[in-house]
């Protein structure tokens, strides 16, 4: 994995965070890559922050954690578009919660502090009301199956349980989440969950 700060001092604070962790593997240039989780530490999600968000994830195929100390309505929905699996409060960002979400990013899990959550589905089912007067609009064709995973990931559950709480096995979750990221081309798992809600699946 790799850090991206705006000051010496936040990029060293993660790392030595980090370096604590043996299962955490990184590297100390900020070259991402395909599969790579990338920590992002921002004051504020400003326009040079968001290009870097995409040029990761979606030029060089990382994963994204974003580390940010405010963050406006507005932008919720935009992060979560650009491909940001987990985000943590900067004032919430102790070593424990940092490994926590890059842990998760890289199983390509979701990782919203629950104000976020809250905050994204309210947003999600503005978006969906006022999508819904709209006629001729293109359906997302989720099945039953999917409809159950997504529900579940939304209540914040990992894969494990998920599968516990359906009778499934982690291979069918992780597949079904898979088909349906490839399918409608989501990036995440908290882009198939804000996709459903804005959907009016879940």
């Amino acid at each position: 994995m790799v850090v991206h700060a705006p000051d010496p001092i936040s990029r060293e604070g993660a790392l030595s965070q980090l370096r604590r962790h043996p299962e955490i593997d990184l590297r100390q240039d900020e070259d991402g890559g395909p599969g790579t989780v990338a920590l992002l530490i921002s004051d504020a999600l400003d326009e040079p922050a968001l290009t870097r968000l995409r040029r990761l994830v979606r030029s060089e195929g990382g994963r994204a954690v974003l580390v940010v100390a405010a963050l406006r309505e507005t932008d919720l929905l935009e992060v979560i578009e650009c491909g940001v699996g987990a985000i943590v409060w900067r004032h919430e960002a102790t070593g424990h919660r940092l490994v926590q979400a890059v842990l998760a990013a890289a199983r390509g899990d979701g990782d919203l502090p629950s104000d976020l959550l809250g905050r994204l589905i309210s947003q999600v089912g503005t978006l969906h009301r006022s999508a819904a007067g709209r006629p001729g609009g293109p359906s997302s064709g989720l099945g039953p199956r999917e409809v159950d995973v997504l529900r579940l990931v939304a209540e914040g559950l990992d894969t494990g349980e998920i599968a516990s709480k359906l009778s499934y096995s982690e291979r069918t979750v992780k597949n079904v989440m898979h088909g349906l990221t490839t399918r409608l081309r989501l990036r995440n798992r908290a882009h198939a969950v804000a996709h459903a809600l804005r959907e009016g699946y879940i």
